[in-house]
């Protein structure tokens, strides 16, 4: 199998059979407070839901990924503004943790495109060490 053969091949993951449906009604909630959906890639190359968390800090957040496994993170966060507005910005998060198996890195980014682009997600971020998300850094990340 060629490099490119191989690059190709770690796109190809698909959506596990109740995924679709959990991130779309997600992404069009009404909802009040933060939440979150953590995906990752099973054995077989399926994406699947590993937990969904509601009323969810970007800190509560990073206490639940793994030290050296990637994982996807589909975050709405309830934003204040300084001038009193609300806003509740969509965003995708690629966790690419430092020491993570090559492969998984592979896969796991090769496969990036395939979420955002099927969930229309505006914002994304890659991050490599969950000691840095926190509210700050997202909001940092979102005022670019």
């Amino acid at each position: 199998m060629s490099a490119d053969q191989s690059l190709q091949t770690t796109s190809m993951c698909e959506f596990g059979e109740s995924v679709l449906p959990v991130l779309k009604k997600f992404r069009f909630a009404k909802k009040e407070c933060s939440s979150a959906i953590i995906l990752k890639i099973e054995k077989d190359d399926t994406i699947v839901i590993e937990d969904e968390m509601e009323d969810c800090s970007m800190e509560e957040v990073a206490e639940e990924l793994p030290e050296r496994t990637p994982r996807y993170v589909v975050y709405s966060y309830r934003w204040l503004h300084d001038d009193g507005r609300k806003s509740f910005p969509l965003c995708f998060i690629l966790y690419l943790p430092e020491g993570c198996h090559p492969k998984a890195n592979v896969l796991y980014t090769g496969s990036r495109n395939k979420i955002v682009d099927t969930l229309k997600l505006p914002k994304s971020f890659t991050v490599r060490d969950k000691e840095s998300i926190s509210e700050d850094w997202l909001k940092a990340e979102l005022k670019k």
